[in-house]
């Protein structure tokens, strides 16, 4: 777990009522009948060497979130502020000088790696498009990278299916890593890959973090991997925010229900302590049509009648803790 002074870091990203929502058409003339809301009003912020992890059950909105704030997709309202400017409302092209600064590493390393190109290529193929290198510039560069993240520099010339699924991973960071980004967005960076090869990836991000002051937006569902690595976390469901807080806080004292139903089925390593896990009933709303009222309230066990009509807003309740819940847990 780590901690972070973050009153002293300077705010690198902040988002403001972000919103995406997918327009559901039917009919002959493709008229809209309505629309998935996969990601509805959240705000956050981002500090320069900070890691933010984003978790939530599968479909809640997590790698929409990475994806909207790196302009991979479209947001459909809302601001993203980078360093003090706006660039949600920027064009493909206003975005490139942005680009250099903002990169992503993806779940499936295979398949975010062009398997027709050596991994030389790949790690290089940054460094072309944003800075002008003499072939031995880009060389030495790139053996430098692939040193840095664990492989060998006699590796360059294979092909993506020569590598394991760690060290592809380990590719994908090294590209990432090339152009010397300001953030990088982490989208279940670990979740394809065994359980020690995880642990050396962590280890290796936690090193990179320290020597390059990089930031991560780290958007996991494994909830053990975030309480490593993350300064902040921030709870999604069903397309909104509904706690953020420093790890140690939120880990200790969740204070809305869905987090404290995440966090009792989290495994725990002594056999000794017993925790008794909850079980939430039914399944996650469709995103299509949600409930009123409070979101949750569907599935919570302290669900009551202001539940099901009044939408609750995310407040802070101490200071760098926020929670969405009328009736917030260990207040």
């Amino acid at each position: 777990m780590i901690t972070m002074d973050t009153k002293k870091s300077k705010t690198l990203l902040e988002v403001k009522d972000l919103c995406k929502h997918y327009p559901i058409r039917k009919g002959l003339f493709s008229r809209i009948a309505g629309y998935v809301y996969a990601v509805d009003g959240i705000s956050f912020t981002i500090n320069e060497g900070e890691t933010l992890g984003l978790v939530g059950e599968s479909g809640c909105g997590k790698s929409t979130v990475g994806r909207t704030i790196l302009k991979l997709i479209e947001p459909s309202r809302g601001e993203i502020i980078w360093r003090g400017e706006r660039i949600d409302e920027l064009s493909r092209s206003q975005m490139r000088p942005y680009r250099q600064q903002m990169q992503a590493v993806f779940q499936d390393p295979y398949s975010s790696l062009n398997p027709r190109m050596r991994s030389a290529d790949i790690v290089s193929e940054p460094l072309r498009n944003f800075e002008s290198l003499s072939k031995a510039q880009g060389r030495e560069r790139v053996s430098a990278l692939f040193e840095r993240v664990g492989l060998r520099p006699d590796q360059m010339l294979r092909f993506p299916h020569e590598f394991s699924g760690g060290q592809r991973q380990r590719l994908g960071i090294a590209r990432a890593l090339s152009v010397k980004p300001k953030l990088i967005m982490l989208d279940e960076p670990v979740s394809a890959l065994d359980v020690s090869v995880q642990a050396q990836v962590i280890n290796l991000l936690e090193d990179l973090q320290r020597e390059f002051q990089v930031s991560y937006l780290f958007v996991a569902h494994d909830l053990a991997v975030v309480k490593h690595i993350s300064h902040r976390v921030a709870v999604m469901y069903l397309g909104r925010i509904v706690e953020l807080a420093p790890t140690k806080l939120l880990f200790s004292t969740p204070s809305h229900p869905y987090t404290e139903a995440l966090l009792s089925a989290v495994p725990v390593p002594d056999p000794k302590y017993q925790r008794k896990q909850i079980v939430l009933g039914g399944d996650v709303p469709s995103p299509i049509n949600r409930p009123n009222g409070c979101h949750f309230h569907t599935r919570c066990r302290y669900a009551q009648e202001r539940c099901k009509v009044e939408e609750p807003i995310l407040e802070e309740i101490t200071p760098g803790h926020s929670v969405a819940c009328h009736f917030k847990l260990n207040k």
